[in-house]
């Protein structure tokens, strides 16, 4: 009996971390990290704080592991997009709309982090660029194949400039159209890769 208790135990915590995180990811996405408390997060998941700081030192730690998250699915996402497709030219089709699908899906949550990341402390920037490196390391292999024999690094901090600032543009106003969005990255990547 008690070992099935000590078996149950991990997979609870594991369980309510994960709740935690889902919630606070939600609270960041309406308010940003700026405006979220971990009174806010405790209130609504009806725990007390001193429950929450039982499983994450704040407000950071939890964010830092949001961010960790929302990388690893945007990864996911372009790696599904773009892993059955031989064709460069619509393989860069997929991997851009990907990308904008997955920003369009978790928009509130990208505008938070896009407009807030320079008011934020050093330890979150530090994890912030770590996730960005990632998350363009995933694209560079994805561009070597789209764009063999060119140095693909330039491309891909165009190519991530141009998605992060058509979504933030579009979750600020809704006005973009995607398809003459997506054309116009095509043509600005092939021009920038000859």
């Amino acid at each position: 009996m008690l070992n099935q208790s000590t078996q149950r135990k991990p997979n609870v915590i594991q369980n309510t971390k994960e709740n935690i995180i889902n919630v606070a990811r939600k609270l960041f996405s309406e308010r940003t990290y700026l405006a979220v408390s971990m009174s806010d997060i405790a209130k609504k998941l009806n725990i007390t704080k001193a429950a929450l700081y039982y499983h994450f030192t704040g407000k950071a730690e939890i964010y830092k592991k949001v961010l960790e998250n929302v990388v690893n699915e945007l990864e996911e996402e372009i790696l599904e997009a773009t892993s059955q497709v031989q064709n460069p030219k619509e393989k860069l089709r997929r991997l851009i709309i990907g990308y904008l699908k997955y920003g369009q899906k978790d928009k509130f949550l990208i505008k938070s982090l896009l407009l807030c990341v320079s008011k934020i402390d050093l330890s979150l920037k530090n994890k912030v660029m770590e996730l960005r490196d990632k998350l363009n390391f995933s694209i560079q292999k994805i561009f070597e194949e789209i764009f063999p024999n060119k140095d693909v690094k330039f491309l891909v901090f165009l190519f991530t400039g141009m998605m992060n600032g058509l979504l933030l543009e579009q979750s600020l106003n809704n006005k973009i159209d995607l398809g003459k969005a997506i054309e116009r990255v095509i043509a600005v990547l092939e021009t920038e890769s000859q």
